[in-house]
Parts: structure tokens; sequence; C-alpha cells
């Protein structure tokens, strides 16, 4: 008996791939998803995975959210996919890069300027990414039925929504969550924004990264504020992005020196990943890239905004939704870290600021420029 020829074999196969339904439809929405701006693709099972839910409720039980609220009152629905949408079968993972193209850690030695991280100095990722979201998800809507597919159901989320999307991301393929608790992509680096379509559609998944981090430690040693008690594992009320946006009050006074001149956000513990040398700016989505204004800011002109000008120089940034009060707070953390005894008359201004919290920091600002204090390096 003659042995089958192999190559016949593969050729079967792959013409089975080619004529499948959901193959066809996955192959031309990855196609879709490219040409909206997404460089990154990925279908994960929309089955709630309990491990990831345990550690949630592992993490907020410690209160390492702070005062984010609403990541514990909404934590029955972030626990997966189906705990948010029962009906839902598969989860499609996107990404778009937002790969800066100079060190964002440039201004560290600049006290006079103010860092703004990288991926606030574009157009706010919720808008661009939302778009991009609702623009593929209705092309699915469309297109599943000329392949001979019932029409789906569909629901879009950024991270305004209680998504668990790093865990869905790496289940997907996109990459893994790395030391730092983001996702790391061989890629594209630590540089991702991410979003999710949700479906009632049952389409072949992906494959789970496998973490590679390997023995690296350069985002843990990175951090200021020691905000990693461990390895893969943030605590945020440590962390100078958390106390820079989410924060509503005021910063303790131990930590405000470790703040440096960061005033929205803090890219450290991404900008040192070694994966990040594969990162191209060429994939970098046109929406994020930086505005001229927003990447060397001086905390002169800054420490002078009041509402109306707060609301104008920030008018389609994401750095608008922390309002002039807290972005003030923070700039005046930054003057008091400065040494830059030129800024102590728009901090002297401030001391009589109408929001007490603003006013505070102006004390404390005004109080270490006159004796000459700096940050902790």
């Amino acid at each position: 008996m003659q042995a089958p020829d192999p190559r016949a074999t593969s050729t079967a196969a792959s013409a089975s791939t080619v004529d499948d339904p959901l193959n066809e439809l996955v192959a031309a929405l990855k196609a879709k998803a490219a040409e909206l701006g997404f460089c990154a693709f990925g279908i994960a099972s929309a089955q709630d995975d309990e491990a990831n839910g345990d550690r949630l409720s592992s993490w907020l039980a410690e209160g390492m959210h702070g005062t984010m609220d609403w990541m514990a009152e909404r934590a029955h629905q972030r626990r997966g996919p189906q705990a948010l949408w029962p009906e839902a079968k598969s989860v499609i993972a996107l990404g778009m890069s937002y790969a800066p193209a100079t060190d964002p850690l440039r201004l560290a030695e600049h006290p006079d300027l103010a860092r703004i991280s990288a991926y606030a100095q574009g157009a706010d990722y919720h808008d661009a990414l939302k778009k991009g979201l609702k623009a593929l998800a209705r092309w699915l809507i469309a297109e599943t039925p000329r392949h001979g597919l019932a029409e789906p159901e569909v629901k879009v989320f950024t991270d305004t929504a209680p998504v668990m999307e790093k865990p869905l991301a790496q289940a997907a393929g996109l990459g893994w969550q790395g030391k730092h608790t983001n996702l790391v992509s061989r890629e594209h680096g630590s540089w991702l924004f991410l979003g999710e379509i949700y479906t009632t559609l049952d389409l072949p998944t992906g494959r789970d990264v496998s973490d590679r981090c390997g023995s690296c430690n350069a985002c843990q040693d990175a951090c200021p504020t020691g905000a990693f008690p461990q390895p893969y594992r943030l605590d945020a009320r440590r962390c100078i992005s958390y106390l820079t946006i989410e924060h509503k009050g005021a910063v303790p006074s131990e930590l405000r020196p470790m703040l440096g001149n960061r005033i929205y956000g803090c890219d450290d513990c991404l900008a040192v990943c070694p994966w990040n040398k594969f990162a191209q700016t060429a994939n970098t989505h046109r929406a994020y890239l930086p505005r001229a204004e927003l990447t060397t800011p001086e905390l002169r002109d800054l420490l002078t905004l009041d509402d109306a000008g707060f609301r104008k120089l920030f008018s389609g940034s994401p750095v608008k939704r922390i309002g002039r009060d807290r972005f003030v707070r923070n700039c005046l953390y930054a003057a008091g870290n400065s040494a830059c005894a030129d800024l102590l008359e728009q901090v002297e201004a401030l001391r009589g600021d109408l929001n007490p919290v603003v006013a505070e920091a102006a004390e404390w600002a005004a109080s270490r420029l006159r004796s000459g204090i700096t940050a902790v390096p």
C-alpha cells in the first residue's frame, strides 16, 4: 500500500482552513483592524478565568487600589467577560501603539520643566481608541452574514469599563503582563493602548503568551516610590501615576519629594523595559503623536493657569480629566522639588488659592524653595 503524499495532506488542510467561514472572517477582521490603526490583534475566550478573578479580589482586599472605589464597586463584573456579559463567547483584543520617538526620561535632569507621561502628550486615547473599536465592531456586524454566519451581538470597551484588559490581551496573544503589571509585547514593548470587542461569535482563539521577563528587574528598580511590593504586584497608593492622576486629595508628604518634576503620570517602569528596543515608532498611531507644547512645558507657565487657561491648553488631551486644581497641585509639588528660586513668585501667589489642597501644596513648595531643598534623586 502506497503511503499518502504529505504534500497532498498539507494542501488539503490548508484548503480546509481557507474554506472555513470562521477563519476567513478572522483573517478579514485582522486586516480591517490594521486598516483602522490597530497594530496588535488577537482573540481570547470570553469564559471567566477564576485565577485572575481571585488575584483581583486579593489585591482589592489589601487596599492596594487606594481611593479608586469604582474598582471595588464593580469587582464582581470585572472578574471576567461573562461576569459582565453572560452571552459573550469571544473577546477580540486590540492594541494601538503610542511608542515615543524620544526618551521619556530625558527631562529628569531639568527640574524647571514638567514631565507629562508619553501617553498623554497627544490626543485622548479614549476617543481615538473607541472610535476605532466602534468602526471595527460595525464592520464585523455587517461582514459576518457575508460569510454565511449569523449576525453577532457586540459590545465595545476601553479602560472606562470593568474589564481586566491586560489578562485578556495576554490570553489573546498580544503579549504578557510584565513585572510592572503592564502588558509587554515582543513587537511593541510597553507602549500599547488596549481595547476590546466582546461578541457572541465563537471565534478561534490565539495562544496565551508566556512570560518573558526572566531575571530582569529593571522596572522594579526604576520605580521612584517603591510601588512594587513584589514583582507582578503594584501598590497603587505609592504609584506616581495614581498619585498625580487618580488621587484627589493631598499627596502624602513623605512621597512628594519622590515625584520630582512628574506632573501627570510616570513612565519610569515602562521606559526601562528592555523589550522596548523592538518597538517601532513607525507603528505609533498618528493620534498619539505629541503636541509640541506638551513635550517640554515650563513649570513657570503651568503655575499661572486658571481654569479657563487649563481647559484651553489641554483641550482634547487626557490631562483635562483631572481638572485645574489637581493639575496645579502637581505642578506645585514639582516646583517644591526643583530648587528653582525663580519659581517662588508664582508659588507664593497660589498660597491663597480657593482650593485648600492647592493652597497647602503652595505652602509646602514655598517652604522648600526658600530652603533650597531638592527632590529625592
